[in-house]
């Protein structure tokens, strides 16, 4: 596995090594030891989600302020461009972001520890994006920040307005978290 740095040192990509020939490919999308390996620390894995979106649908940018998830995030179909931002208070990169492409075709994982909101837009006719988290989803800790807020400007690859669901559409801005 070869392991990418980012903007943001504990946000981490990950690429797998892939066996490929003419009959298809190989690849080993998760090993623990490995995992803990590369992020220096080791993690329990205790929810694994699996989701399918249409092309321009945007989901995020979601936290939760308690039980805070650590992701480990990939694309199985499609194309996303996945998006984490730093909202650690005392961290020196907090309300910076990480913006990169995950596909099917180029089989990068992101690690996103405890302490970021996640979000994602969909780049092709539709995508399944899969996750693992740290902890359990808990909807009534789940919050979220404006896919648009303008003091994280984050520069989405859009080409029109994305699709938001209800919950999305009442976001906060990034100054009230």
């Amino acid at each position: 596995m070869n392991v990418i740095q980012t903007s943001i040192p504990d946000v981490l990509i990950l690429e797998p090594k892939v066996f490929g020939d003419e009959r298809g490919f190989f690849f080993e999308s998760f090993n623990q030891a490995k995992f803990d390996t590369a992020i220096g620390k080791k993690v329990q894995f205790v929810q694994d989600n699996h989701s399918r979106s249409a092309k321009n649908v945007l989901r995020g940018l979601h936290y939760q302020i308690q039980q805070p998830q650590g992701k480990l995030v990939r694309v199985v179909q499609g194309a996303v461009y996945d998006v984490v931002v730093d909202i650690r208070h005392n961290s020196p990169t907090f309300g910076q972001h990480v913006g990169l492409e995950l596909s099917a075709e180029n089989k990068r994982m992101l690690w996103i520890p405890e302490g970021f909101a996640h979000g994602f837009l969909v780049l092709t006719e539709s995508a399944e994006f899969l996750y693992k988290t740290t902890d359990y989803y808990a909807p009534e800790y789940e919050r979220a920040i404006a896919w648009d807020d303008p003091t994280l400007n984050i520069r989405w690859p859009l080409a029109v307005t994305p699709t938001l669901s209800a919950k999305d559409l009442l976001a906060s801005a990034f100054a009230d978290i």
